[in-house]
């Protein structure tokens, strides 16, 4: 995605001295490979200034290619807090690391669920919503009966609807069965989830102004889906129209020596000319 940023910031002096018809605007946000927390913030301003007649390009890496669609991103971790105790008394203690056990097995259960709600005629691949447990984390000694665990996991929702119902069955299980099983050893025991971050999906369009602006541009009319994801749908909410597309590939992003190859680059740029030709006043 750093690609993309240096392409746009180097090409920002010739957008600067041109004879625009339109405004071009940089949004630059935080956060976006944890909670995505900065681009919330973009999108009030967004709405405080009534911008929707627009056009937004996300310029992951796509190489070059148009994206229309992915799937929504949403991150969790779930805390339990038990009673510590010495392991040759297990009735006496709350052990978080268990009662935690029991949640992720649950959430493996839950997702078996998921890929039966498959929509028909999916474009992703894997064609249902997915979910990943990331780590588990608890636990001091062979012999202490371990009173703090964490889970943290996500899933990655086809459709908002397997969201809600993902995250009502896993907060039923918790608070009515097994929170009521941990406060009758230890009152005090609880169970809580944070949200880490909640990115809903990017929906493919029929009718596209951002993908046909890029399609006039590169002579590609193509339109793929990726696994991965990003803020578009946060701007497709408001209305403004919305397409992924960027220099580099997926395949080289989170890897040890990540790099970009200057072609790609080249095509950013030529694409971004393309942008000032179409925008500019005779």
């Amino acid at each position: 995605m750093k690609g993309f940023i240096a392409c746009a910031l180097a090409y920002a002096p010739t957008f600067s001295k041109s004879n625009l018809d339109r405004d071009i605007h940089f949004s630059f946000t935080f956060d976006e490979e944890t909670a995505c927390q900065g681009a919330p913030i973009l999108i009030d301003e967004l709405k405080k200034r009534n911008i929707k007649d627009a056009i937004c390009i996300v310029g992951e890496p796509t190489n070059m290619k148009i994206i229309d669609a992915h799937k929504g991103c949403y991150e969790y971790t779930t805390y339990f807090k038990g009673l510590a105790g010495h392991s040759s008394a297990p009735h006496k203690g709350v052990s978080a690391v268990e009662y935690a056990s029991r949640y992720v097995n649950k959430l493996i259960e839950l997702r078996e669920k998921l890929r039966q709600r498959e929509p028909k005629d999916s474009i992703f691949d894997p064609p249902h919503s997915t979910l990943s447990i990331g780590g588990v984390f608890g636990g001091i000694a062979h012999n202490v009966i371990a009173d703090k665990c964490h889970v943290n996991w996500e899933t990655r929702p086809v459709v908002k609807e397997d969201g809600v119902f993902l995250n009502q069955e896993i907060d039923n299980y918790a608070n009515e069965v097994l929170l009521p099983e941990m406060k009758k050893i230890f009152p005090n025991a609880s169970i809580e989830k944070n949200i880490i971050g909640e990115i809903v999906g990017f929906d493919r369009e029929d009718k596209s102004d951002a993908c046909e602006l890029i399609s006039s541009l590169t002579g590609d009319n193509s339109r793929q889906v990726v696994s991965f994801g990003t803020e578009a749908g946060l701007f497709q909410e408001i209305g403004i129209s919305t397409v992924v597309c960027g220099p580099g590939s997926i395949e080289q992003a989170h890897k040890i020596d990540e790099f970009i190859v200057l072609d790609e680059l080249k095509k950013c740029i030529k694409l971004l000319e393309g942008i000032k030709e179409k925008s500019s006043v005779n």
